[in-house]
């Protein structure tokens, strides 16, 4: 039998909610298995891109074998039934991009245990499927959108259970994501976060984190301009995303602009705005990378409300 499962990208954080806030974008890998009848192959990983020079990091860093997220994620779900993976043969199609802060180790992650759990006649729910997931990412904030799409927050109990509540976002507001060309290593991202941060920074991000959701039910664009700062992540990480800074400021003067977040980890960006001068937005962007010779692409697109979904079935 032979199961894929196609997995939207996801951007985390938005701003406040660090570790907690995730949104699913129409952008997708998908990931295929199929058990082999060749025994003792082991597991067989491959990952095929249609892009005509696919990303460097994606093939030198990401495991073929026993050692990757991927297995891990299926591991875990054949031995929380009480059985251990046959032979298998992965393929990763990916079409988001690696280290781009695009949650692309989610939705791989997401995608092998739906297409696992599909093989083994789903013995797992969507609250086992989300705690695994956890489990091999590290926090739920990418994983849980990509799962259930929309935008999400969320949390992790002490027993390892997902708590996490979908939010509608307002169709009046605008995403625009800018993806530059280089990567950035979510674990080099993270080197640079303070193991303690003042109490005075915690509690502007619970604020901020009140007024983002209270903005987002009241589609106040007021309000979601404070709502999306951050002091927890964004500072300390501006330094690894050459122009961020002047992007960000350079957006100030733009009326219609809510504001401008790093995507999870980075180096990608989105900016948040009302329906009108995206042009203009994009301009600015690129304005400032091509001054430092970085090449991206910028694209307008909307939340993807939908989350995983298996799409074949082959017996």
């Amino acid at each position: 039998m032979k199961i894929s499962v196609k997995v939207p990208a996801t951007t985390a954080n938005i701003g406040p909610g660090f570790d907690c806030m995730g949104m699913a974008l129409p952008i997708y890998n998908t990931i295929t298995i199929e058990e082999t009848v060749l025994p003792g192959s082991g597991v067989q990983i491959n990952v095929i891109s249609d892009k005509e020079s696919p990303d460097e990091f994606s093939l030198e860093h990401m495991p073929m074998d026993e050692n990757s997220l991927i297995y891990k994620a299926v591991e875990l779900l054949y031995n929380s039934i009480g059985q251990t993976p046959s032979e298998l043969k992965i393929t990763i199609h990916t079409e988001i991009p690696i280290a781009r802060g695009l949650g692309s180790s989610a939705s791989v992650i997401v995608g092998g245990l739906l297409a696992a759990n599909e093989l083994l006649g789903r013995p797992a729910d969507e609250a086992a499927l989300l705690s695994i997931a956890t489990e091999v990412e590290g926090h739920p904030d990418n994983v849980t959108p990509a799962i259930v799409g929309g935008l999400t927050i969320t949390a992790t109990e002490d027993d390892g259970s997902i708590v996490y509540r979908k939010l509608e976002w307002p169709q009046e507001w605008t995403l625009t994501l800018c993806v530059p060309e280089y990567e950035l290593a979510t674990d080099i991202s993270r080197s640079v976060l303070p193991k303690e941060v003042p109490m005075q920074d915690a509690v502007f991000n619970a604020q901020r984190m009140g007024m983002f959701i209270h903005a987002i039910h009241t589609k106040d664009s007021a309000l979601m301009k404070l709502a999306l700062k951050d002091k927890l992540h964004q500072p300390y990480r501006t330094k690894l995303v050459p122009g961020l800074e002047k992007i960000i400021d350079n957006l100030k003067h733009e009326e219609n602009v809510l504001g401008c977040v790093l995507s999870g980890a980075g180096p990608s960006i989105l900016i948040v705005s009302e329906k009108n001068n995206l042009d203009r937005i994009k301009a600015i962007v690129r304005e400032v990378w091509t001054d430092l010779n970085v090449k991206a692409e910028i694209i307008t697109l909307p939340v993807e409300n939908n989350g995983a979904a298996v799409i074949k079935h082959d017996d």
